[in-house]
């Protein structure tokens, strides 16, 4: 198209005191004309005619003929609204001829106020619709607004208009015409016939054709620097927005995964069996080893996001991010630590539990024996004692009555003990918190009523039995003898029979061997017993050898005994059966007890070397990330070598995960062999991976801020090498008197305000503590060259060609789609007078970019 109209008129067009002369001079040649050229008519219509669509078209409107539809000045004020960007006086609605007439005065007035003479153009001329003085109006407004500001070098447009010749003219100029129509949005104004077939086409029509052609390439070059700026700036906050948008989504999951874990945590509430108890120890070893690492990954991750989102906010010159409520590293970090406060003594509570039930259990089977050997003991005794046999009894029937209510006497003062007993196991139970408590407190009750009732029916019996003692004289001795030796002989072997069955639990070698220690002092007492139960069955044999001796008929049965030898016969086999099975119980714990110590040793082998390693580890990275020697590249690289061996050391930490379940399963709950739990490993080696990746962020972040604000490797040693300097504490932060103490040392002349505004900037959180990165970011701040809010909505102002708003159309036309639809999508509607529909703010749009408004 250039070459086409541009090259093949030179022209250079001066809006000076020469241009207005010759202008007022060619109004002058119209005066006295009064008449146009039919053929130059014929082309400013149509030239001017098109010249004012292309602006009446962005208000929605347009004129068909130029002398009619100006007639009642709206659409001429319209058109200078549009083309000015101003707005005008409220227009005169009526249809009477003076309200056409105010319309036309206010136009010609704004036209006047713009410095442009206007010379024998009156409203009612255009209200009648005068042609040429219509045209000439038209002409001067095009002057005034397309013109006047074009300027190139070789003359004026009005002096000038040299049209090289071509071999095919009226080819060349319908496809620039066609070109300029489709590609550079300008209506074809004439036809190419119009300037070919004319001798001396309208110099005006042709002006005002070209002055569009000026305007389409200027706007062009300031569009496409204006749009690559804008893309620059949409690309960085579009990335910036992926990265808010990703930590937002994984802070709200790490969140929820804590909400639900730390009730789980926090619910201490029993379960009634040890079986039970052991599933929840399971779960929570799951949750140690499956659940809990990658979660705390996640959390580590966020951390160098957010870090990571931060730095670039700071070296794009855009506010920092602010997550949604409730998802601030220091709330994850603050609902982290109640996740942790949660699970501090969860395992803890879960073992005590299991041994808390494991004692249960065994209380609650130990008091089902006594309780049930004392029931079968008890049974009947009510009957019998409340019996009045010695009623219709001889005498010797009533010395075997008193008799055998007096061993009687003897046996149940033997299960006052068991009694007893019963009573503290339940009462014990009771203490434990036993589920079935309520059972056994109504057993108990009922063994102790039953016990009570027996003791006052023994005493009653013994009364009535004693009143006729003296008419009962003869007493076999021997079966009386028979029943005081047998009765306690009896109970021994019962008591001596539910030791040995006695269950026991045990922790140590120690107390199997104190076990041990107590049945060997048992089987010592045997001897003496097997004596006692021979005298017992000697007494029974010389009952038997008197009887037949003296030929007594009567039954064997011992009158003052329910005991028979059989029974004593059978209970001492019993006992001499269960001593050696309790021999070999003991020695199965004794063994069981060795292979617990083998368990304890090798956990702690392993614990001893792990625990110091960790430590190593923590002090190698600290001495890393305090070097000043190298560049921060030989430090990550140092800080990476350092990461694999820390990821290659992992095996050590699972198997000894697996020794310390190997343990728990066995029920082993101390280790004198090291001071090392598995609790301190675990969160020792979590504490290293999580040390190791922020300091490898740190060093990112460094390398990130150096290379965004130019900052040399000297220049960041030497920022290192002062930091380290006044770091006191060497901790890695500077407190606020080593800050003010390294600022003076580099120069500065610090007042309380000017320090007090520095710590604003380095420490906006008011923690007392200056950060590496902080005061890397100071010392760099006032060199860095970024992009502003402003140079942003002078771009977007050129695109919009000086408009205060600009529209969708403009936004696809000059920018990338991706871009155009992303500003399309966030700019707010343009709220300012003389905005078409669809109108967008940039302005508005723009500022909220760098946090410099509300939107």
């Amino acid at each position: 198209m250039t070459t086409m109209m541009m090259n093949q008129m030179e022209t250079t067009v001066h809006y000076d005191n020469g241009y207005e002369d010759e202008y007022m001079m060619q109004e002058d040649e119209w005066d006295r004309d009064m008449l146009l050229d039919p053929a130059w008519e014929q082309q400013q219509r149509k030239t001017f005619t098109a010249w004012c669509n292309s602006h009446l078209r962005k208000a929605g409107t347009q004129i068909e003929n130029i002398e009619e539809d100006f007639r009642n000045g709206l659409k001429l004020m319209l058109l200078l609204e549009v083309i000015s960007g101003e707005r005008l006086p409220k227009p005169d609605r009526g249809k009477m001829r003076f309200h056409k007439i105010a319309n036309v005065n206010k136009a010609l007035e704004f036209i006047t106020s713009k410095g442009v003479k206007l010379v024998s153009i009156g409203a009612e001329e255009i209200v009648d619709g005068n042609v040429k003085m219509t045209l000439g109006m038209i002409w001067t407004i095009i002057l005034r607004f397309a013109i006047q500001d074009i300027s190139v070098e070789g003359g004026t447009l009005m002096q000038k208009s040299k049209t090289q010749k071509c071999d095919d003219p009226l080819g060349n100029l319908n496809l620039a015409f066609d070109i300029a129509e489709k590609h550079l949005d300008i209506p074809k104004m004439l036809d190419a016939e119009d300037i070919i077939n004319t001798p001396k086409p309208d110099e005006r029509a042709i002006m005002t054709y070209v002055s569009c052609f000026y305007h389409a390439f200027a706007g062009a070059e300031q569009a496409e620097t204006a749009a690559n700026r804008i893309c620059k700036v949409l690309g960085v906050n579009q990335e910036n927005e992926k990265m808010m948008e990703e930590y937002e989504r994984l802070a709200s999951e790490l969140l929820e995964w804590i909400r639900r874990t730390t009730p789980w945590l926090e619910n201490r509430t029993p379960e009634k069996t040890k079986s039970e108890m052991q599933r929840k120890l399971e779960d929570f070893r799951d949750y140690r080893r499956m659940h809990k690492p990658p979660k705390v990954q996640e959390k580590c991750q966020l951390e160098i996001n957010f870090n990571t989102l931060q730095t670039k906010l700071r070296i794009s010159n855009r506010p920092a991010f602010m997550p949604s409520e409730g998802k601030m590293v220091s709330d994850i970090a603050s609902a982290w630590q109640g996740l942790e406060q949660a699970e501090k003594g969860f395992e803890e509570w879960l073992l005590t539990e299991i041994r808390r039930l494991e004692r249960v259990d065994h209380l609650a089977e130990k008091f089902r024996q006594k309780a049930t050997n004392h029931e079968n003991w008890a049974s009947g005794k009510e009957l019998i004692l409340s019996q009045k046999d010695y009623e219709t009894a001889t005498l010797t029937e009533i010395r075997a009555l008193l008799r055998k209510h007096e061993a009687f006497e003897s046996d149940l003062a033997a299960h006052q003990d068991r009694v007893e007993q019963i009573a503290a196991i339940a009462q014990e139970l009771n203490e434990l918190d036993y589920y079935d408590v309520a059972s056994v407190n109504q057993r108990c009750q009922s063994i102790c009523d039953l016990w009570d009732k027996l003791g006052t029916l023994t005493q009653k019996r013994r009364e009535a039995l004693e009143r006729t003692e003296k008419l009962l004289e003869t007493i076999d001795q021997l079966f009386l003898e028979f029943s005081k030796r047998s009765a306690p002989f009896n109970n021994w072997m019962d008591g001596a029979m539910e030791d040995l069955q006695d269950m026991f639990i045990v922790h140590t070698t120690e107390e199997v061997q104190s076990l041990i220690a107590a049945h060997e002092q048992f089987k010592a007492t045997l001897p003496e017993a097997d004596a006692e139960r021979q005298a017992i069955l000697g007494i029974h044999n010389e009952v038997q050898k008197i009887s037949q001796s003296y030929g007594i008929k009567s039954s064997f049965i011992n009158p003052y005994s329910t005991i028979a030898t059989e029974e004593l016969l059978n209970k001492w086999e019993k006992v001499k059966q269960l001593v050696p099975q309790r021999d070999g119980a003991l020695q199965e714990e004794m063994a069981r007890q060795h292979a617990h110590e083998r368990l304890r040793r090798q956990f702690a082998a392993q614990a001893n070397l792990i625990g110091p390693w960790i430590q190593a580890r923590m002090e190698e990275i600290g001495r890393c990330s305090l070097e000043i020697g190298g560049t921060l590249e030989d430090q990550m690289t140092q800080l990476k070598q350092i990461e694999h061996v820390i990821i290659a050391y992992k095996p050590n930490i699972d198997k000894l995960e697996g020794d310390h379940q190997l343990i728990q399963e066995s029920l082993v709950f101390d280790n004198k062999h090291t001071n090392y739990t598995m609790e301190h490993i675990r969160v020792g080696w979590e504490l290293l991976l999580t040390t190791i990746a922020r300091t490898i962020n740190e060093i990112e972040t460094q390398i990130l801020t150096r290379d965004a604000k130019g900052i040399s490797q000297q220049q960041m040693n030497e920022f290192r090498s002062s930091f380290n300097h006044f770091d006191r504490k060497k901790n890695g932060a500077m407190e606020t008197d080593d800050f003010r103490a390294c600022l003076i040392s580099m120069g500065y002349d610090l007042g309380e305000a000017e320090f007090a505004r520095i710590m604003m900037l380095v420490d906006p959180n008011a923690t007392g503590i200056v950060s590496f990165q902080s005061f890397i970011d100071f010392m760099t701040r006032e060199t860095a060259d970024t992009d502003t809010a402003e140079q942003v909505v002078a771009s977007f102002r050129i695109l919009a060609a000086d408009k205060p708003y600009i529209l969708v159309d403009e936004l696809r036309r000059e920018l990338p789609p991706e871009q155009a639809e992303y500003c399309i999508m966030r700019m707010p509607p343009y709220a300012g007078p003389g905005a078409p529909p669809g109108a967008l703010d940039y302005t508005a749009f723009s500022t909220a970019l760098y946090g410099e408004s509300d939107l």
